[in-house]
């Protein structure tokens, strides 16, 4: 998820209303991963005009919008933090999308080499991820939001950290691009939630990791 990179930069409209169901927890986080891909799981930035942009719709940006508005903290890798972080920092209102939550809410972006993060309330995570996620996890609220962030999500799919999987699927094969999941990875198998057309025949896919 890329909220927006210049190639893409689209309006999410101003609808803030917290998401409801099962992300009410009480005292305890869920962490969400929350994705933008295509029906082959590209989730490439550098050519979202092609796949991103054409689907746009009123039901999308409210999605989107209450996805990141109802969160307590965005956890992210480098490459996500430094492509969100230059556009949203510059931004006094929500015009272009939820750029006071984005601003304000609790960041950590996790990364062994970033020497400064200075988008307000960041914090860098170097060493101990799995650690200072379950500490970011076990603070009160609602959920810890992970967008983007590839690299760090496949890193913790063999933890027992994420809880839920969204993603909102795009009617297009690309047939090239950087794809969300590389080979090679190990066998990981979910169990389906909720599945919604969102609008412009992109559907919302919600899974949770298949535990024993």
């Amino acid at each position: 998820m890329k909220l927006i990179p210049s190639s893409a930069r689209l309006s999410l409209g101003a609808t803030a209303t917290r998401t409801t169901g099962d992300t009410e927890r009480g005292t305890v986080r869920k962490l969400i991963v929350s994705e933008w891909v295509t029906l082959d799981g590209v989730f490439d930035a550098t050519n979202m005009n092609k796949w991103f942009a054409p689907y746009d719709s009123s039901e999308r940006r409210e999605h989107i919008m209450n996805v990141v508005v109802g969160c307590d903290a965005i956890v992210l890798g480098r490459t996500s933090y430094e492509m969100l972080g230059p556009h949203w920092s510059k931004q006094t209102n929500d015009d272009q999308g939820p750029a006071h939550k984005l601003n304000s809410v609790a960041k950590y972006v996790v990364s062994s080499t970033l020497a400064k993060a200075d988008w307000n309330n960041s914090t860098i995570i170097k060493k101990n991820v799995e650690e200072e996620i379950t500490k970011v996890k076990q603070q009160p609220g609602h959920y810890a939001l992970i967008m983007g962030s590839a690299t760090l999500v496949q890193s913790l799919m063999a933890t027992d950290l994420i809880d839920e999987y969204q993603f909102l699927v795009h009617p297009v094969v690309m047939g090239s691009g950087t794809r969300f999941f590389k080979d090679g990875m190990n066998l990981t198998t979910l169990t389906l939630l909720e599945t919604k057309t969102i609008g412009q025949g992109v559907t919302l896919l919600r899974y949770q990791p298949t535990r024993d």
